[in-house]
């Protein structure tokens, strides 16, 4: 055996993949779904139930443009989508026949490192003669609230898997993965509240972005707890620090994913099995023969950063040679309505840095093209320059497809473009896009 990959989720898949193909023999070992979170529980399947949530909102604007529309929510066809189109009903069989027929072998079975290069799976052993691969990825935070864990609470995978809605739900948990599902929920008619410890929603955000999140969750009748914490739940009902009493037919559980290196046998590397992630250089190595990619090396738990370390560490692994890691521009998106899409450094993280900073902001409302979009259109694009250098180091995009026109800002940001040239270029018109312009005007 040339190549372990412990772990077979997008980081994992795709490593083992592409190194099966360029002819190394490649063991792969998951236990759980091949493919991971996101085929099964994440991505997909919550983008198709935000598309479905989209459609009614737009569908309840008719009135305001174009006459009259009855609309009436029916979850069925959205499971039945997520369950027939997305998961095979969660069935891994075609990802696992993907992996062999590049000349994989695979195994089902949980995995241990026994040794530098030898991984026990059961009873059997293994050794990887030029090296192993960690993908083992993430599991959900469940916050040490008294009554919880005997409490009958959902995670992302629960609420995935409903065939059909609770009534009225109580989210826990005020990050993206709570706020996309919450929104969606409320679009299907069902009660939701929101309760988040910090002071505002998307805490990792711009500040505007938390105003904007909160706004369109209001327009859809979500209420919302910020600053308090639950203290106990009973069952479905969730006490808050404040003496607040939130009864529903279900609770969501949202509050981060973790890391869990125990029973890996990092220990047996030299390797300390209680941190919080398994550390990396830019090359992915996590020491002698030994890669790790995705969620379980701490970044922020997206596919594209899993697949962009994959790609790294199979150029490792063959040679290849390449770029190396280089997370300055770091693009991520809430698939809420409307979206928030970021790249880079916020402002605070800018200023944090000791940057001299330069803001720019301008309200998508008042582009031509979210004048016309009218309903719906609130946003707003912000840049975050280096003045000392003259380029952006971060920016946002919220509004109507805010991860779409993100794209244009990542592509500024990773590559230094000069802040002249973003001020000389041509923005077509009448886009949302085009505000990137605006703002850019604005900076100061």
């Amino acid at each position: 055996m040339d190549i372990i990959v412990i772990g077979l989720g997008v980081g994992g898949e795709e490593v083992a993949g592409r190194l099966a193909e360029a002819g190394l023999d490649v063991l792969g070992v998951e236990g759980r779904l091949v493919g991971g979170e996101c085929p099964y529980y994440g991505c997909i399947p919550s983008k198709m139930m935000i598309r479905a949530g989209n459609a009614l909102a737009e569908a309840r604007r008719v009135p305001t443009y174009a006459g009259q529309a009855a609309v009436r929510p029916d979850w069925a066809p959205v499971h039945a989508r997520i369950r027939d189109e997305a998961t095979d009903n969660w069935n891994d069989q075609v990802a696992v026949d993907r992996f062999t027929g590049k000349g994989g072998t695979f195994l089902r079975g949980h995995a241990r490192l026994i040794g530098p290069g030898r991984v026990q799976v059961g009873s059997d052993v293994y050794e990887a003669g030029r090296g192993v691969i960690i993908a083992t990825g993430t599991t959900p935070v469940i916050p040490p609230i008294p009554g919880l864990a005997d409490s009958p609470y959902w995670t992302n995978r629960d609420a995935i898997e409903a065939a059909e809605l609770p009534g009225s739900l109580t989210v826990l948990g005020g990050g993206a993965i709570g706020l996309e599902l919450a929104q969606v929920f409320a679009r299907f008619g069902v009660a939701v509240t929101v309760v988040e410890a910090g002071d505002r929603l998307l805490a990792m955000e711009e500040p505007e972005s938390s105003t904007v999140a909160q706004r369109a969750l209001a327009g859809d009748g979500v209420t919302v707890h910020l600053g308090r914490r639950a203290v106990k739940v009973d069952g479905t009902t969730v006490f808050l620090d404040d003496g607040t009493e939130i009864t529903s037919e279900r609770v969501l559980v949202a509050t981060g994913r973790r890391v869990d290196l125990a029973g890996l046998g990092l220990d047996t590397l030299g390797l300390d099995p209680g941190a919080r992630a398994l550390e990396v250089d830019e090359w992915m190595r996590a020491g002698e023969g030994l890669w790790a990619v995705g969620d379980v090396t701490g970044r922020d738990a997206f596919t594209h950063i899993a697949m962009y370390q994959a790609d790294i560490a199979v150029r490792d692994i063959l040679g290849q040679g390449g770029p190396a890691a280089d997370y300055k521009a770091l693009p991520r998106v809430t698939f809420t309505d409307p979206e928030i899409g970021a790249v880079g450094l916020t402002e605070h993280q800018a200023r944090e840095k000791g940057l001299a900073v330069g803001v720019g902001h301008t309200p998508l409302g008042s582009s031509t093209r979210g004048w016309i979009h009218g309903v719906g259109d609130e946003g707003f694009i912000k840049l975050v320059v280096d003045t000392d250098r003259g380029v952006l180091v971060g920016a946002t995009s919220a509004g109507p497809d805010g991860g779409e026109v993100l794209a244009g800002l990542a592509v500024a940001v990773h590559a230094e473009v000069p802040l002249d040239t973003l001020r000389s270029m041509i923005y077509a018109y009448p886009t949302f896009h085009r505000a990137i312009s605006e703002a850019v005007r604005t900076i100061h």
